[in-house]
């Protein structure tokens, strides 16, 4: 396997594991970042049951959400997504069904890392619906 992005290895650090859902929760605070540069909260729809729950690990780490600083909320939908704003605008971002049934049912201990960096690699496109617009429910 090929030498792992910085952005990975910090990941990985941070989380205590490289895997699939911390990369995809990352890749979503990326995209929302870039959207919302001054002032962000974020809404994820992922729940507390791992390994759905890993998106919240990345997504802290890329978009400056916290629990510390209370924005970013968990809600124990069960859902690979997340909704972003800036009280005033607002971004969804939404797992694609087919790379969340391929992670469910490729990754091991043994292939998590490769599957990581392989999604960190795919373009958005390729693995997200991303929708914006519309009033946004929360941060204000």
């Amino acid at each position: 396997m090929s030498t792992l992005p910085k952005e990975l290895i910090d990941l990985k650090r941070f989380h205590g594991h490289l895997g699939p859902y911390a990369v995809i929760g990352y890749r979503m605070g990326v995209i929302a970042r870039a959207r919302f540069p001054e002032r962000i909260y974020a809404l994820l729809h992922s729940g507390t049951r791992r390994p759905l729950s890993c998106m919240a690990d990345g997504v802290q780490m890329s978009s400056c959400c916290t629990l510390g600083k209370g924005n970013i909320t968990l809600r124990d939908d069960g859902e690979a997504s997340a909704e972003f704003s800036d009280g005033f605008e607002h971004l969804r971002i939404d797992l694609l069904p087919e790379i969340r049934a391929r992670i469910d049912t490729e990754t091991t201990h043994a292939t998590e890392e490769k599957i990581s960096q392989e999604l960190y690699e795919m373009p958005d496109a390729s693995i997200f619906k991303i929708t914006e617009g519309g009033s946004p429910p929360f941060g204000r």
